[in-house]
């Protein structure tokens, strides 16, 4: 067995050991973390500044002329309960083109000074959410709709992704869906 030595990605502490999940446990704060997943954002963050999302950014710019459709979509986990949970929902832009789709991130509900204790507030909320699914489109499929299937899929691999972070694997399924690229199995294990 080879043993290597990891902070912790949390306290920094230079004591961790391996769970029988290759998971590793801090001696200090007690919290688990992936290794896999560590090496995986530091990846996705070193394909970030290489150019990928340049080249989504460049490839929308040269056809923006050929939006065919765009819609706002409002994401929350399947796992988090909308009534009490409201102001964790990502809210971005989606736009088509010529097959592909382009993400715009937009403010956070919670940045829009909302109370999330007030009940009146809450049920607005919670119907803009019902609202504003994948069901409210047509029955026709389109690109949008196609997009946003296969965010939900490429997502809930991930079994929880920071508000810091989320842009970030937002941006690196639009690329999959975009380039035809799936999601390598090894990547489904290790979340």
């Amino acid at each position: 067995m080879v043993l290597f030595f990891m902070n912790c990605i949390y306290c920094d502490h230079l004591y961790t050991y391996i769970l029988g999940n290759s998971q590793r446990k801090c001696s200090r704060c007690k919290r688990k973390f992936s290794p896999a997943k560590v090496q995986r954002e530091k990846r996705l963050y070193t394909l970030f500044a290489s150019g990928i999302t340049a080249d989504c950014e460049r490839e929308y710019t040269r056809h923006s002329h050929h939006v065919t459709d765009y819609d706002e979509y409002i994401y929350l986990p399947k796992s988090l309960d909308p009534t009490t949970n409201i102001t964790k929902t990502k809210h971005f832009l989606t736009l088509a083109y010529e097959g592909k789709a382009y993400n715009l991130m937009m403010p956070s509900i919670a940045r829009l000074g909302l109370d999330p204790d007030d009940r009146g507030e809450q049920k607005l909320l919670q119907k803009y959410l019902r609202y504003h699914t994948i069901s409210k489109l047509s029955t026709q499929r389109s690109t949008i709709r196609h997009f946003w299937e296969y965010f939900e899929d490429f997502i809930v691999k991930y079994k929880g992704v920071s508000d810091e972070r989320f842009v970030y694997y937002l941006k690196e399924a639009e690329w999959r869906f975009n380039t035809g690229r799936t999601l390598p199995k090894s990547r489904n294990r290790n979340s």
